[in-house]
């Protein structure tokens, strides 16, 4: 093995297929490890199979910096020649789906639904750069840490890259996980990387793929021609709620599959409200955190990628009545948010105030040097799901993300100032 690739230094291999091998490297002049995937030379040598791989490595190479999201691999370079080729990506160090397929290492179910989750964000987030992935699968699907519910999608080499671009291309992709318009070679949307999920989730509820067969040929036509099995008759564990979001997915008339991403991500959202998926009582999950904050007026203009920043700096917590959230007087320099419950907001012990889900409080804090000190109390009248953000975590924030927080604020004082005239003037 060679101790350079390019301008990389190389560690270790970490991986090796039958047409590429990846490694662990070193980039000198951006002083950070990446991955490196290199494609055999005997596969660039190959009349046939040298143009396909040239031509998804050109495919990868084309999104380097245009895919910035947290659970989308970023690629930084690429080279491609007639007799080398590999692309330059960020190092994810914590291996791929692949060990929880079988029945044997089956993860926590409520970690599946959220690294479910975070696939749908991330390629609707593709999706509505134009781009649908097309080769959606257990290994394509890395984890940040071995033991951790962060994921990062990769491969981008077989992506369709514009809304009108529906050509396929032969002889890439993984069968078991094709979808039926994909089998038979017809015009292509992002719908068939929903059933490729689909595929996806049925495995890891269940250890098995919906459809197997001796050879590809029977198992093309089972794909397009029977009806899997609900995974519940695999797997008795899995619920009628999580049977009927893995057999939309995997509907083969696009009528009746999921027809968004915004859809699949909604279902899977509600099913960490039934608290027979929940880890413990008053544990929020962050699927739940994000369709919560996705409900809200106040972070209607955050993208899905500032959303994953707030609850990145955010604390969440789960208060029971009666808790005192803020006391009158007393200095802080954090503010909240309600995603479910109410709260009572009061001075010198008269009512000013009752906040719903969707309201936010403490807020002045971002606007007092040193931290503010309170003018009023805040007390929870029911069971609230709170999200706290203390202004010294904000000042860390993007710029984008802080932005949006500023301006979103704007709005609230000015509509409370508002509500204040109107009063004042009914007087």
């Amino acid at each position: 093995m060679s101790e350079r690739i390019g301008k990389y230094e190389i560690i270790r291999q970490v991986g090796e297929g039958s047409t590429s091998t990846v490694f662990l490297a070193h980039d000198p002049f951006a002083q950070r490890n990446v991955a490196i995937k290199r494609i055999h030379q005997s596969v660039l040598r190959d009349p046939e199979r040298g143009k396909l791989y040239r031509h998804l490595l050109l495919n990868e190479a084309s999104l380097a910096g245009k895919l910035i999201h947290p659970h989308i691999v970023q690629i930084y370079d690429a080279f491609v020649a007639s007799d080398e080729g590999y692309v330059v990506m960020e190092y994810v160090g914590g291996g791929t789906l692949e060990r929880h397929t079988d029945a044997d290492t089956l993860l926590p179910r409520p970690r599946l639904l959220e690294i479910i989750f975070k696939c749908t964000r991330a390629l609707d987030y593709a999706y509505r750069h134009g781009i649908t992935h097309r080769d959606i699968k257990p290994a394509n699907i890395l984890l940040v840490a071995a033991d951790g519910k962060d994921i990062k999608l990769s491969d981008f080499g077989s992506a369709l890259f514009t809304a009108s671009d529906t050509t396929q291309v032969s002889g890439v992709g993984s069968p078991a996980y094709m979808s039926p318009q994909q089998v038979r070679e017809v015009p292509l949307n992002h719908q068939t990387d929903i059933y490729s999920l689909g595929v996806v989730m049925y495995q890891l509820l269940t250890g098995r793929l919906p459809f197997e067969a001796s050879n590809n040929y029977s198992l093309l036509y089972r794909i397009t021609n029977d009806e899997a099995a609900p995974p519940s008759q695999l797997n008795p564990d899995v619920p009628p709620s999580l049977d009927a979001i893995v057999m939309r997915a995997m509907q083969k008339d696009l009528d009746k599959r999921y027809q968004s991403w915004s859809d699949f991500s909604h279902d899977l959202a509600q099913a960490f409200r039934n608290h027979e998926l929940e880890a413990q009582r008053g544990s929020i999950a962050e699927p739940q955190k994000f369709q919560s904050l996705r409900g809200m007026a106040f972070f209607r203009e955050f993208s899905d990628v500032e959303l994953w920043e707030v609850i990145r700096i955010s604390e969440w917590s789960v208060a029971q009545p009666g808790t005192t959230l803020m006391q009158e007087g007393e200095p802080g320099n954090f503010f909240c948010f309600i995603a479910a419950g109410e709260v009572r907001v009061s001075k010198q012990g008269s009512l000013l105030n009752v906040l719903t889900a969707g309201d936010c409080f403490g807020e002045m804090a971002l606007f007092s040097a040193g931290g503010g000190i309170r003018s009023a109390r805040v007390e929870t009248s029911t069971e609230v799901e709170l999200m706290t953000v203390r202004a010294s975590i904000l000042n860390r924030a993007s710029d984008a993300c802080r932005m949006h927080f500023y301006k979103a604020f704007l709005e609230v004082l000015a509509t409370r100032l508002s509500l204040a005239n109107a009063r004042i003037a009914n007087v």
